[in-house]
């Protein structure tokens, strides 16, 4: 892969697409259709300090790899960059892409309660192939609200012009959870079948040792082991089971103390280490925290 290339505005990202200068220097929608580059151009990663939330279609020349290999709705292809993100595409030819490109600069959400609430989003933390697939409806609500964004940029800026643009921002990425969680749900045999994935993980994990070996499961560790991001995945256990990877976690490690404490003579610093837990106490907080008895009352039950 080519070194991705380093776009530090929105007006240099219009410089190098052949688009005209951008109506607002923090805030931009464009068209594919409106790019002007060398046709035999091939994108291939950038990275940008701003952030990137597109919709593509017409995916004709080159390999378009979203989400994982599972095309619910192929209408409509969304993806979210945040600032830093590497943006990657593989052999996309420009000339063959339809579809929009809202760029936002952090600075431009500074002093209102979007700046800090977009970083909740987690889509805006997800690799490129798990991107938001679209039914036709829900594309058109997306479009309409881009259309809304567009028209408010190149209207000549009043004291409501920000305002009402944060508005349809902040009501851009609520339906865009909304439809992150409608995709969740619909891929339920997928997202099934996930579970059992990280199920036989932590499986083998706790059956060979390695909790004494390595310590405890990270996220991190768990979601790069099934090919998803650490976001992606807590999000769709939340859907799924009510809980994050880090708390289904905690409730393997604790199913696992309750074993070990009811049918060994292990003390319980013994377990704590057999655990993974550097400090029994750690273990022993953990462990009230989640049954509301102390290991030791927990044994005392089965005496």
């Amino acid at each position: 892969m080519k070194t991705p290339i380093k776009v530090s505005s929105i007006n240099a990202l219009h410089q190098a697409l052949g688009l005209k200068r951008p109506s607002n220097p923090l805030v931009s929608v464009f068209n594919f259709d409106d790019v002007s580059v060398d046709p035999e151009t091939i994108l291939s990663s950038v990275i940008t300090d701003f952030y990137v939330v597109a919709l593509k279609k017409d995916c004709a020349g080159g390999k378009c790899r979203y989400g994982q290999q599972y095309y619910d709705f192929d209408e409509g292809i969304m993806y979210f960059i945040a600032p830093h993100q590497v943006l990657q595409f593989e052999d996309i030819l420009l000339d063959s892409v339809t579809g929009f490109v809202l760029v936002v600069h952090p600075d431009f959400l500074q002093g209102y309660p979007l700046a800090s609430k977009v970083k909740d989003y987690g889509f805006f933390s997800y690799t490129a192939n798990e991107a938001l697939f679209l039914s036709e409806k829900e594309e058109k609500s997306i479009i309409d609200i881009i259309d809304n964004i567009g028209q408010e940029i190149d209207a000549n800026m009043d004291s409501f012009t920000q305002d009402l643009l944060l508005s349809n921002l902040d009501l851009l990425l609520k339906y865009c959870d909304r439809f992150y969680n409608r995709q969740f749900l619909t891929r339920k045999k997928v997202n099934n079948d996930l579970l059992s994935k990280l199920e036989t993980l932590l499986d083998e994990y706790f059956r060979n040792d390695q909790l004494i070996v390595n310590g405890i499961p990270t996220v991190h560790f768990v979601a790069e082991k099934l090919n998803l991001s650490a976001n992606y995945l807590s999000d769709m256990l939340r859907v799924q089971t009510g809980q994050t990877t880090q708390q289904h976690i905690q409730n393997r490690l604790i199913e696992k103390a309750k074993e070990l404490l009811s049918t060994t003579e292990m003390s319980v610093s013994e377990i704590a280490y057999q655990l993974g837990f550097e400090h029994p106490q750690s273990f022993h907080r953990l462990f009230k925290n989640r049954t509301s008895v102390s290991p030791l009352e927990f044994r005392a039950t089965f005496n």
